[in-house]
């Protein structure tokens, strides 16, 4: 099967990396306040080094975390996309979804867009049964897009993450299977 190397939205494009989306990935991933619930900022090479395992798993899968264009507004705004998380867990193994904008961008539901079109290939053309996504508890923003794609929350379901320091272990788990798909809530 050959997979699209983008989405497209009313709104967005999806698509492979190019190599000008390295500065403006590595300003984002600088912010304080984009990566405000992650273990830090990001510097230049380890964002750099994010974007190489990013073009990995699109070689290797088929399927990523695409960049974000918005035309006539930016040609990067961040990523949306599918993952395979690399560490051992209740859920795992599994797909995640996920999403990173940069902050000028947030509130104008660009990542429930992008991420609506993004489940719709996961479930329709990669015919995966099921995605997740997880975040720190007081990540309310991604904990809302969660929700309005029509992801559930089960608190029975949050878990430790064993890649992060005590303070940003604990995270919360969301689920939506294929049957649930296709009604995304608005």
């Amino acid at each position: 099967m050959t997979l699209p190397r983008e989405l497209r939205t009313e709104r967005l494009h999806l698509r492979r990396w190019i190599p000008a989306d390295r500065d403006p990935f590595a300003a984002l991933n600088a912010d304080v306040i984009v990566m405000q619930h992650f273990q830090a900022a990001l510097s230049r090479d380890e964002s750099d080094m994010y974007v190489a395992r990013i073009e990995a798993h699109f070689h290797q899968h088929g399927f990523g975390l695409w960049a974000v264009e918005i035309p006539h507004v930016t040609p990067f705004a961040g990523f949306i996309g599918l993952s395979i998380p690399g560490f051992v867990a209740h859920f795992t193994p599994c797909v995640e979804i996920g999403w990173r904008l940069s902050a000028e961008h947030w509130g104008r539901g660009y990542a429930t867009e992008g991420a609506r079109a993004v489940l719709s290939f996961a479930f329709e053309t990669l015919k995966l049964d099921e995605i997740v996504s997880f975040t720190v508890p007081d990540n309310l923003r991604s904990r809302r897009v969660m929700e309005r794609i029509g992801m559930a929350h089960n608190q029975a379901d949050d878990f430790d993450h064993p890649n992060l320091p005590v303070g940003l272990r604990r995270h919360v788990l969301y689920r939506i299977r294929r049957a649930a798909g296709s009604r995304a809530k608005d």
